[in-house]
Formats: C-alpha cells, structure tokens, sequence
C-alpha cells in the first residue's frame, strides 16, 4: 500500500475513533482518580507527575526486568501538568507493550516504521486484550484503574457480540517431585532430604563463587529468555545442570533472582514488609541495630536461606573494585526479590525503604547476622 493510501486511511480511522469516543463524552471527560501514594511528599522533585498516578512501578516482568506501567487515561490537560516532564522518565528499555492500540495509532505506526530503528522496533508489542500481559510479566501485580478494565471488557463484548464470559481458570497442578522454581522453601526442603538450603540456591552461588566475582555488572545483566526457561525445565525435572555448558556467566546470575522471585512468598516474609518499610523512620545509627531485630524474628529455615544469600552477596561487594557491585547496586537489583507487599506491586516510594533495609544486610553482614545459629546451616 502505498503512503498516500496510508494517509486516507489513517483520516477514516481518527474519524471513526473520534465518532466512538462522541459516544462516550460524558466518561471520556472524567479522568479517573489517581493511585496516590500516601507517603508521597510534595517536595519530591517529581511530585507534578507522581501526584496523578500516571507512572507505576510494577515488579519484574517473566525475565526478571523491572516493569513500568503508563496509564494514558491518568493523564490530565497540559495546564494541570506539563506533558514533556514525563520525557524525563528515560530508561534502558528493552520491551514496550502497548495495550488497546487504536486502528489509527496502527496505522501510524506502519507509516512511520520505517524511519524508526529496526532495533526499537523489535521492543515494540501490540495487544489487544489485557489478558495478552499475562504471557509477558506477572499480571497480577499490575495496579490497573478499573477505566481500563471495563474497557477492556466493553472490547471484548463488542468482539464476541455479547459480553465476556466469566473465565473459568483451571486448577493448578500439583507441582513435581524435584519442583524447584514456584514452590515455597518448605516443599524443596521436605523433597530434598531435610537440606535447608535448596539445591538451585547452592548451586549457582558455588558456581557464581567460583567464576563469577570478579564479573563486571553481575546481576545487572540479562540473559537469553529461552535459556533461562530450559535452564528451569531441567531443575524442576531433577535433571543436572552444567552452566559451563552455555558459556554465559550471567545466566546462574539470573537463574538466582528467579527462584527467589517465584517463590510463592518472598524470603524476608509478607508479614515482615511493613516493619522493613519503616527502617527509614529509624535515626541512622539504630539501623543495623533495627535489622537485626527484624531478621532475627524470621521463620528459621527463611532465616538459615537469607543467610546463605547474604554472605555470598557480602562476599560479591567485596569484589565491588573488578564487578562495580557495591552493596548499593546490589540492594538495588535484589530489593524487591526479597520482599514485596502481599497484594499488587510495591509503589515507587517502598523502593527507597526496600533498597535501604537490603543494603544493610549485605554492608552489615557480620554484624546482623553473628548472633543466632540454627543447626544444620552451611554458609557459601
């Protein structure tokens, strides 16, 4: 098709998503009110744009990458926020999703693809459907307004000519004999012979420990999806892995953070979440001392596991001269495989808390963790 009938097109389709939206002038005038987080100080440098509830940090997508989500129908007229301070919100951005595209919007971008690089152009996904996410990232922990939920279902009343029938999810399988990834610590251990520690866990940070301190990034980096995925399959099935069989010290790193990721509740515990929050409202020089009292009242086998990890993250700061990995970027990359809310996504606000409290653990190691022993522990 050539670019003028692009051009006619794209008029007939902005007319016709025009004459849908005159259908709807009353909703369409309403914006719907913002997610605001109660912690949200109006001194925030990014307090104009926070306030409405447009970005929202939404945990890690299937490989492990923090997801962003951008609520189009949050966004008020320009005169209430200046729409190029969210040009601001730059970030490495390896995929976008782009939910209930319009046939206009389509039409635009097969006009414009190619002046865009082919490169971005990958990144780019078209979906329908909201239930389209659940094959990209953790569905669940997507804070969506309920505007885009009952659009999303008028969209497939009108699909369908009736409205969605109740999806009827099936029940879940019961896990495998030598299930690794998605299973709760107690399940790995009553499966393993009473071993505290889950093979997975000892297994990548021997390896990681071996030949991969000195790794400039480690953590940082990403890995062949598909790799990790086969990488799964033989752990879950009981098979042996051999990581130097795939060349890439990066993917016992990532095979790491997805078992603690999958865990069906994280290794600091729901019930300890709101107490890690509140570790800055603690003067600076009762931290550590505070940490320590948090962790100390862990489940025994959480606290034998978090041991383990956080002597060998220690381990990996100390190395932070070759890897570039102070306990900063580290907490940073595992804050939120550590702990994360009960219900949806941590907001942008927990992450300062989050990241804090984990960066103790590892700078403090020896310091919080000396006190109490539980028989059978091992360390790295």
């Amino acid at each position: 098709m050539s670019e003028i009938d692009y051009e006619k097109l794209a008029e007939i389709e902005l007319q016709r998503d025009e004459a849908e939206d005159a259908q709807s002038d009353q909703e369409k005038s309403f914006i719907p009110p913002p997610l605001v987080d109660p912690e949200l100080n109006i001194n925030h440098p990014y307090y104009d744009v926070a306030r409405h509830g447009i970005i929202q940090l939404a945990g890690d997508d299937n490989s492990g990458r923090k997801v962003i989500t951008f609520s189009c129908c949050r966004m008020p007229p320009s005169h209430q926020l200046n729409h190029t301070r969210l040009l601001e919100y730059k970030k490495n951005l390896k995929a976008l999703y782009v939910v209930h595209p319009t046939n206009f919007i389509k039409i635009l971008w097969n006009i414009f693809k190619p002046l865009i690089s082919h490169k971005f152009g990958k990144k780019v996904t078209y979906l329908n459907y909201l239930s389209d996410l659940r094959d990209h990232l953790k569905y669940d922990q997507l804070n969506i307004p309920q505007e885009v939920i009952r659009h999303d279902e008028n969209l497939r009343g009108k699909q369908k000519g009736k409205l969605p029938p109740v999806m009827k999810i099936p029940p879940p399988r019961p896990p495998l004999p030598t299930q690794q990834f998605g299973v709760s610590l107690q399940y790995i251990k009553d499966k393993n012979e009473g071993e505290l520690i889950p093979p997975v866990l000892k297994q990548t940070v021997s390896y990681l420990k071996i030949k991969g301190l000195r790794v400039e990034g480690l953590f940082r980096r990403s890995a062949s999806i598909q790799t990790i995925k086969d990488v799964q399959k033989l752990y879950n099935l009981g098979k042996s892995v051999n990581f130097d069989d795939y060349d890439d010290i990066h993917i016992p790193a990532v095979i790491l953070k997805t078992f603690l990721r999958e865990l069906p509740e994280p290794l600091l515990t729901f019930e300890c979440f709101d107490h890690i929050l509140g570790i800055t409202s603690v003067e600076s020089s009762l931290r550590v001392t505070r940490c320590k009292q948090i962790v100390q009242g862990l489940p025994e086998h959480n606290y034998v596991v978090l041991k383990y990890l956080i002597c060998f993250l220690h381990m990996v700061s100390q190395e932070s001269i070759y890897n570039r990995m102070t306990g900063s970027n580290l907490a940073c990359v595992f804050g939120l495989n550590l702990i994360w809310p009960p219900k949806g996504a941590a907001s942008l606000s927990a992450l300062v808390p989050l990241n804090l409290f984990t960066e103790l653990l590892i700078d403090f190691y020896s310091n919080i963790f000396n006190s109490r022993t539980v028989p059978g522990e091992i360390l790295p």
